[in-house]
This record gives C-alpha cells, sequence and structure tokens, in this order.
C-alpha cells in the first residue's frame, strides 16, 4: 500500500507448529521467520499483531514463554507488539501479522535478476534436517546449538546492508528450500540461477545427519517442484539433500550486481546470475 512519494506498505503473516522443544526459542523463532518476510522485501518492520493456536491443557508458563520469546524479537527488530488473536486448538502453533515500510520505489520481489549478478547467501542450510534429528534426539548438542542460533537470527543486518547498494531480486529462503525459492527467482527473472557447490554454507553436521536419514518430506516434494528446472552436476547426494532441505527462518538470498563486497559481513556469495531459459544449476 503506497502511503505517499516516499513510503510503502508492506505487510505478511506466517505461523508454525513448534520446531525445537524450548517454548521461549520456539517464538523467537517464529517471530524471526515471520519478520524476515518484511526483510525479504527491504522493508523496515514496524508492528505485528500476535497469531496464536493453544491447546487448554498446556502449562500457562509454556505459553508466557512462547509470547515472550516472539515479543523480545518484536523489539529486537524495533517494532511495536500491537495485541493479536488466539483460538484453541489440539496442536500449538504461533506467528505473527507483521507490517513494514519500505520505499515504494526501492521495494525487493523475487524477480529482476539479470545474468552478471552474484548470489549471495545470509544464513547457512539445513534447519530442516538438524531439526528433525533434533526431534528424534540424534542431533549432535553442538549442531543443535548452530541450527537455533541460525533460525533465530532476525535478517535484519542482511538487509540493512543490502540496502547501501542495490538489489535486483530478494526472497527469504524457507520451505522449498533453497533450490526452491531460487527456481521462483530464476522463473520470475528469466534467468538461470547458478550455485557454487563448495560456496554454500552448511549447518554442522547436515550432511552427515542428512545421510543418517534425518529429512523431512521436502526432501522429495522439493525436488518435484522444481523438475526438470533443476541441474545439478558433480555434487553428491548428501549436498542435495541439503540444498532441497525445506528452512526454517532460512535467510535472504540476493541477487546484486557483480562486486557487491559490503554484504561480506553479513553474508556468502554463492553464485552467479546467467543467460535464460530459467532453470537452477548447482554444481
Amino acid at each position: 500500500m503506497r502511503l505517499d512519494a516516499e513510503r510503502a506498505l508492506v505487510q505478511t503473516v506466517d505461523f508454525f507448529t513448534p520446531v525445537v522443544d524450548d517454548a521461549y526459542t520456539f517464538g523467537a523463532i517464529a517471530a524471526a521467520n515471520a519478520l524476515s518476510d518484511v526483510y525479504a522485501m527491504g522493508g523496515v518492520p514496524l508492528s505485528a499483531l500476535n497469531i496464536l493456536c493453544w491447546r487448554d491443557d498446556l502449562p500457562h508458563e509454556l505459553l508466557h514463554a512462547v509470547l515472550q520469546g516472539g515479543l523480545d524479537k518484536v523489539r529486537e527488530a524495533g517494532a511495536v507488539l500491537a495485541g493479536g488473536h488466539s483460538v484453541t486448538d489440539n496442536e500449538p502453533k504461533f506467528g505473527l501479522a507483521v507490517t513494514g515500510l519500505v520505499h515504494p520505489d526501492r521495494i525487493w520481489a523475487n524477480q529482476g535478476a539479470r545474468p552478471g549478478d552474484e548470489l549471495w547467501l545470509s544464513k547457512p542450510l539445513g534447519t530442516g534436517i538438524l531439526t528433525t534429528a533434533m526431534k528424534r534426539q540424534q542431533c549432535p548438542e553442538h549442531a543443535a546449538a548452530a541450527a537455533i542460533e541460525a533460525m533465530s537470527t532476525l535478517n535484519k543486518a542482511a538487509c540493512d546492508a543490502a540496502r547501501a547498494g542495490e538489489v535486483h531480486a530478494c526472497t527469504d529462503v524457507t520451505g522449498f528450500g533453497l533450490v526452491g525459492h531460487a527456481w521462483e527467482m530464476a522463473r520470475a527473472s528469466g534467468v538461470a540461477l547458478q550455485f557454487e557447490a563448495d560456496a554454500l554454507p552448511l549447518l554442522p553436521e547436515a550432511r552427515e545427519l542428512a545421510g543418517a536419514g534425518h529429512l523431512t518430506r521436502g526432501n522429495l516434494s522439493n525436488r518435484v517442484y522444481v523438475g526438470d528446472a533443476l541441474h545439478i552436476d558433480g555434487i553428491d547426494e548428501l549436498l542435495q539433500c541439503v540444498v532441497v532441505d525445506p528452512q526454517t527462518s532460512g535467510g535472504l538470498l540476493m541477487a546484486v550486481p557483480a562486486g557487491s563486497t559490503h554484504l561480506k559481513s553479513v553474508a556468502v556469495r554463492v553464485g552467479t546470475v546467467g543467460e535464460g531459459p530459467a532453470r537452477v544449476v548447482v554444481a
């Protein structure tokens, strides 16, 4: 919604079931995930509304912890929690509806990537694999801690740094995995997104836990989603599992002009953009 020549509102909503056991951490991750959609549009979060589904028989202490985790992330983003809505549900769920502010001529979208651009990613991959292993109590402690830190981290720093330069296209990497969201960008832009396998940042133990079978349904459905547009060359099956892995509160994938070194402190260069036809290449 355009307010005037300098301001436009962007809005988003996201919520999901617990991905970790700790209630406070779940609230923080769910809030960071919802806020990420505003950052992916180049916006600044202004306000948020809680969305909560809760079982009546669960302790109120857990409910308070979830809400506190979410509130702390909203405050970290510099936004205001303005209320929310709750319903009774057999399966707990939590998230936010977020309103942000952006310049109407500088709204980022997942289209507009240009041949010659570089691809930068602001978070490591593998949260779906690691959280699956965590639910099975088979994730090493150091790997679980790294996954929680990544999922709880706001994409604010990456967004702030990127706004200092030019961004041709941007998306956050969530349920469709790296290749699924890359495919949406490639298709919308009419270009090829070419990832350098050795440059991709991975969470600790992501490959090993994939090899141990800690995979989600997205390991198959995301491959189907991209279909014949996915071209994989010379990478093993374990890394293939990571690049299709659904992410929770994943990083920003940005297509920016070559030489955008101002992103080095907040993201990793993971590939380039080539001429169409639209496809995703990992090699």
